[in-house]
């Protein structure tokens, strides 16, 4: 059975720092394309970051200079580190695992950036 367990959300004031991590199971974590994607309210579901399997980034133009993803192997684990964090980066944030043919994704974790 296939888990992606997102955790590291909560509230955090503007300009503070999080970091969230997606734990996976019952996946090839190694060969698998991480990404983490967010939903605002009343919003579509975006990508904010992703990492290959060989460790190539990319980043939304929005977060470029403050996020960075990374991924622990032998920890099955990607993270994403946020810094300097601004109100509209509240959302859910979520991970997705992909590999030719198959992507799962997680459940989501909160994060609001708020004063």
């Amino acid at each position: 059975q296939v888990q992606l367990v997102e955790s590291g959300g909560g509230l955090v004031q503007p300009g503070g720092s999080l970091r969230l991590s997606c734990a996976a199971s019952g996946i090839a974590f190694s060969i698998n394309a991480m990404g983490w994607y967010r939903q605002a309210p009343g919003k579509q579901r975006e990508l904010v970051a992703y990492i290959s399997s060989a460790g190539n980034r990319n980043y939304a133009d929005s977060v470029k200079g403050r996020f960075t993803i990374s991924r622990d192997n032998a920890k099955n684990t990607v993270y994403l580190q946020m810094n300097s964090l601004k109100s509209e980066d509240t959302a859910v944030y979520y991970c997705k695992s992909s590999v030719v043919g198959m992507e799962y994704w997680g459940k989501g974790t909160p994060v609001t950036v708020s004063s």
